[in-house]
């Protein structure tokens, strides 16, 4: 702005003083005063041009400064607007996704575990009696042959912010019927405060270790001892669950189940549908860079009006379990070695009626143990072996007494091509009573299809 108007002031100046100097060329001393006059007024009004410059850019900052202020403005009102639409609506507002999100980002994850065998028994499974336990649930011995086993089909997403869903499908076959069930249907809250978390529908209960396991996890092809006699393999059923985590380095939690009460060790549903209630706490940390420790303990506490062992009257199972991991460097993927445990204590309360004749009773009153132990050898990341030894104590009196203690041993041999496939070979030596041995060698596949989320501790 400052050139065109000096230039504006020396043409005018130029001309006034062309115009005076015609009539008077000689007199030089009047013209040197016009010069100096002239020269002044160019300074003046360089002056005002720089000043005006200067005014136009303080306008042209503060028009900005008034224009950021205005579209915050606007924004702070239309997210108000927004918030109280929805807060109206009794909706969380949602936030803009990024140009990078993807549309199917609520979509569920769906897994599938295809899972099949081929076990030989020196004795025949539907001869099998283990002395003490009689066979509950699924704690059968597995049926000689090729066999499908179950597979399962799970689907599991976030629903929104505060909640998540998994639904987990069994599929197997029995009597050579196919059979589909709801294994686990439940919902988790995500946004429960100080460390708070709650499972509300069908699951797995959280006492002891294996049992909320999915079987598939497993290192050994069947369930220990313990397992198969006092939870019929694994106890699930309808209920709620709260657990709390504690802010603290040293990993510890407590939580409480109540359940429904339909499925072994319970049954009928006591209670008005509430006959099972558990309480279980677990504590867990590192022992420097190589070893991992978790300890826990559990009781399940139940009413039940007719179990599937001919049990009905007040039942207490305790459990203590413990696991230690360790690997070199702390990386359990390349090798290492993992010792795990557990003990069980049943205490009951009742009456035993015989399942197939109700006429037959007489009171059940006393107690039953059972632990397991096993070690596994990660070699490398493709192979891992370990053995189990598992055993049943049974009670000395009331219906189902016996002076032998079921006792059975147990070495695998695992292939893993990769996360995702598995084959396991596995020989167990099984005493299930003083008159039988049961030699069972057995082949398995497992492989999974589809999202693999990481297993638990």
């Amino acid at each position: 702005m400052r050139s065109p108007l000096l230039a504006l002031a020396i043409s005018l100046a130029f001309a006034q003083a062309a115009q005076a100097a015609a009539p008077a060329a000689p007199a030089t001393a009047g013209a040197q005063s016009r010069i100096e006059a002239l020269e002044a007024r160019i300074q003046a009004l360089e002056a005002n041009a720089e000043a005006m410059r200067q005014q136009a850019e303080a306008a042209t900052l503060a028009l900005e400064a008034t224009r950021a202020e205005m579209e915050a403005m606007k924004s702070f009102a239309l997210a108000g607007a927004q918030s109280t639409a929805s807060a109206d609506a009794g909706e969380a507002t949602p936030a803009a996704a990024p140009e990078s999100a993807n549309g199917n980002a609520f979509n569920p994850a769906i897994t599938l575990i295809l899972n099949g065998s081929y076990s030989g028994h020196s004795l025949d499974p539907d001869a099998y009696q283990r002395s003490g336990f009689p066979l509950v649930g699924e704690g059968a011995p597995s049926a000689r042959g090729f066999s499908l086993g179950e597979s399962e089909l799970a689907m599991s997403a976030n629903i929104d912010d505060k909640f998540y869903g998994q639904l987990t499908l069994a599929i197997g076959s029995e009597d050579g019927e196919t059979e589909l069930g709801i294994e686990e249907a439940f919902v988790d809250a995500t946004a429960l405060p100080g460390g708070m978390a709650l499972r509300l529908g069908r699951f797995f209960s959280n006492i002891g270790y294996l049992n909320s396991h999915h079987a598939h996890t497993d290192k050994f092809f069947d369930r220990p001892l313990p397992y198969q006699a006092f939870l019929g393999n694994q106890y699930g059923d309808d209920g709620v669950q709260l657990r709390w985590v504690a802010p603290t380095e040293l990993f510890i939690e407590v939580g409480a189940e109540l359940f429904r009460g339909q499925n072994y060790p319970s049954g009928g549903a006591a209670n008005s549908g509430a006959g099972v209630r558990t309480l279980f706490a677990h504590a867990g940390g590192d022992v420097g860079t190589e070893s991992e420790w978790l300890a826990g303990v559990s009781v399940l506490d139940s009413r039940s009006e007719g179990s599937e062992d001919g049990f009905v009257g007040d039942n207490r199972l305790y459990i203590a379990d413990a696991t230690w991991k360790w690997a070199p460097g702390g990386n359990f993927k390349d090798g290492g070695v993992t010792v795990r445990g557990e003990y069980f204590l049943d205490d009951r309360d009742g009456d035993f009626v015989d399942p197939e004749d109700s006429s037959i009773s007489q009171a059940w009153k006393g107690t039953r143990r059972g632990a397991y132990v096993e070690g596994v050898y990660r070699i490398n990341r493709n192979w891992e072996t370990g053995y189990r030894y598992d055993r049943l104590w049974a009670d000395n009196d009331g219906p189902l007494a016996s002076d032998f203690d079921p006792v059975r041993h147990s070495v695998m041999l695992s292939w893993l091509n990769s996360e995702f496939s598995l084959v396991r070979l596995q020989y167990s030596h099984d005493r299930p009573n003083p008159d039988d041995t049961d030699n069972a060698i057995t082949l398995q596949y497992q492989m999974n299809l589809g999202a693999h989320g990481a297993h638990k501790f």
